[in-house]
């Protein structure tokens, strides 16, 4: 028994090594998110079982919860790096497959079609600016016409923390192209992990709410920033060497228990 209790540590323990590498892997990507590994005793028990003779028999991984708080902000000067102050993720939705991923890295350029979008090509939504009204009912790709109707280039796209989308063009005009649709969860931990610090949606997180840009719960968006990971490298190597701890003093038990056993076999014989 005390080789499978053990076992069960050592699986845990290696568990929780990957999730620590992972973070420190991932300390300097902007929008990454860390993680922490939840544990969860098992107990050898039945419906006839004496309570006060109930034996532990190992553990096991309950949860690998990620951590939602915000990174440290970093200045870039760049008009579309944006950064949420506060709650919400960036939604972009994929040109090829239309699959919606949500994003705290705010790491945006224009393409040559005029879409705004991140390093993976996934097009940045906004709310449509209907007669001066912010539409909230529906979000759209980010679309940057580079003439406007005067055949004049694009100079410059600016985006305020109201999240307002302006273009600007070589003959003084400008033109609100929209505002940036940012995008929250009842259960954010729920998320599933996509790579790229980004995130989809399950039956756990619930469905999307959209709003504005400081509007109700919504942090506003502040340009010529990125948020960084949110990963401390001294916390994540205290805890890579407890964890280590964790793995050989599992490593060990087997050890003794091997040691035990050989013992009584050799007494047999």
């Amino acid at each position: 028994m005390s080789y499978y209790t053990s076992l069960t540590g050592l699986k845990n323990a290696q568990t929780d090594l990957n999730v620590i590498s992972h973070n420190i892997a991932n300390a300097e990507t902007n929008g990454f998110k860390k993680s922490t590994t939840q544990f969860a005793d098992i107990i050898s028990s039945s419906v006839v079982t004496d309570p006060a003779l109930s034996v532990g028999i190992g553990s096991r991984v309950a949860e690998i919860k990620q951590n939602f708080t915000s990174g440290a902000i970093e200045q870039t000067g760049n008009a579309l790096d944006l950064a949420i102050g506060g709650e919400g993720f960036f939604a972009t939705v994929s040109p090829g497959s239309g699959q919606t991923q949500f994003t705290r890295n705010g790491s945006f350029s224009i393409d040559d079609a005029g879409y705004i979008k991140n390093a993976e090509g996934g097009r940045l939504q906004i709310f449509p600016n209907v007669n001066g009204t912010v539409n909230t009912a529906a979000h759209q790709d980010a679309l940057v016409a580079p003439k406007n109707a005067a055949n004049s280039t694009l100079a410059s796209v600016t985006i305020d923390q109201a999240g307002q989308v302006v273009a600007s063009y070589d003959d003084g005009t400008s033109t609100n192209v929209g505002t940036v649709a940012l995008a929250n969860f009842t259960s954010p931990n729920g998320l599933k992990q996509v790579g790229d610090s980004s995130w989809k949606v399950t039956g756990k997180s619930g469905a999307a709410s959209f709003g504005a840009p400081g509007s109700g719960a919504f942090g506003p968006i502040n340009s010529g920033q990125l948020e960084r990971s949110n990963v401390d490298i001294a916390e994540e190597l205290v805890d890579l060497i407890s964890a280590q701890r964790y793995f050989q003093a599992n490593a060990k038990a087997i050890d003794t228990a091997t040691q035990i056993s050989q013992t009584v076999i050799n007494l047999r014989t």
